[in-house]
């Protein structure tokens, strides 16, 4: 006997698709859609509310291991975390947004390669100090940046994280990729030790590094183009028009004949 099968409750990951391109708050379009998924899923509002509240008991002390080190992180960055960074950076004068980025992606493939892959991320690492270092070395060698330069450098802060952390912990032997990888490997007859899968993780590691590294180098070859030519043409345009032509010279010196 066959049972048809209702599909309706998927409603809820249209709800969460919605909620994104909407830009409503997060926690708002999670907890919308878990109650649009209960009653499409025909669940009386009493369990749902249940069902929502045993989540919350079994995951309370997740919201304190991720707010507390933003709190942290908060604090530095408000008595001048990002400003010193940028002022630190400022004192190398051989830095440049692609070198700095190349040095952290390294530092982050090998770290995540062993295993620390807290040591970096996004609200820890990038926002607070290795995004302003990018730009305070692009503000060094060419002065006042734009937001567009200032936006793309933070994007390419975050790309960096991203490669070194996705392609460096694909090494480490016990991520859980890995185990995964093993596990229905073996349940389909092919059995591959661990070690050996990291092992191939290397390759692939070293050729995100060098692909990635060369996107930053090209990086710094393109503001080297775009912020030396403004800074060129803004020179030219300012010449001509804090030195007088002829003409308002003889002008000036006529008028001080008559006067």
């Amino acid at each position: 006997m066959q049972t048809t099968v209702s599909l309706w409750p998927l409603i809820g990951v249209a709800v969460i698709i919605a909620g994104f391109l909407l830009r409503f708050n997060p926690m708002l379009i999670v907890a919308v859609a878990a109650i649009v998924t209960g009653l499409a899923a025909h669940f009386p509002p009493e369990k749902i509310l249940a069902l929502i509240g045993t989540g919350f008991i079994k995951t309370r002390n997740i919201p304190l291991i991720i707010l507390l080190p933003l709190a942290v992180i908060g604090l530095l960055e408000r008595h001048g975390l990002r400003e010193r960074a940028q002022a630190w950076i400022s004192g190398i004068k051989a830095a440049t947004a692609g070198r700095l980025l190349i040095v952290y992606l390294l530092v982050r493939e090998l770290t995540a390669a062993v295993g620390l892959t807290g040591l970096g991320g996004h609200p820890q690492m990038v926002r607070p100090l290795i995004a302003p270092m990018a730009e305070g070395a692009a503000e060094n060698r060419f002065g006042k940046i734009s937001d567009a330069v200032r936006f793309r450098l933070r994007a390419f802060s975050a790309a960096t994280d991203n490669v070194g952390l996705f392609f460096g912990e694909d090494v480490f032997v016990a991520f859980g990729a890995i185990v995964l990888m093993t596990t229905f490997l073996k349940e389909a007859g092919i059995v591959v030790e661990p070690i050996h899968v990291a092992v191939w993780g290397i390759p692939t590691a070293v050729s995100a590094f060098i692909v990635h590294g060369f996107r930053l180098w090209l990086l710094d070859r393109k503001l080297e183009r775009e912020l030396r030519g403004n800074a060129a043409a803004s020179a030219s345009v300012q010449t001509p028009a804090s030195t007088p032509s002829p003409t308002q010279s003889q002008a000036r010196r006529a008028t001080g004949d008559e006067a």
